[in-house]
């Protein structure tokens, strides 16, 4: 039986929050206008959206369906990616996990610069 790893943890805790932003995004509202539209107060919704606060599936289909949506979920097999990078990750010194990240951002740079063609 798997267990749930960090990197995975993160994604799950923040699923409902950007649920809702693609939601607010979809309806082009506002905190305040969603809130209003599912008698939710706004510091709910942001507590939501910012993942401090996690709501019940219950809440967050009354709140998707203030804004005619609603969840579809389906059961998958577990995908373990994550945790057998995270299990990765975590063998390496820090002084290792730096010099990877730096790769890493330099990577992205590179990308979001645009790569020369050789």
């Amino acid at each position: 039986m798997a267990t749930i790893g960090t990197t995975k943890a993160l994604h799950v805790e923040g699923m409902a929050g950007n649920l809702l932003r693609l939601a607010r995004a979809e309806a082009e509202m506002s905190q305040r206008e969603l809130s209003e539209a599912a008698h939710v107060a706004e510091t709910v919704i942001a507590e939501f959206e910012s993942g401090a606060l996690q709501p019940s599936l219950p809440e967050l289909a009354k709140i998707l369906a203030a804004v005619d949506l609603e969840m579809r979920i389906r059961l998958a097999l577990y995908d373990d990616d994550d945790d057998v990078l995270d299990a990765t990750e975590s063998r390496l010194t820090p002084d290792q996990r730096a010099r990877r990240r730096d790769k890493q951002d330099a990577f992205s740079e590179a990308l979001r610069g645009g790569l020369d063609a050789d």
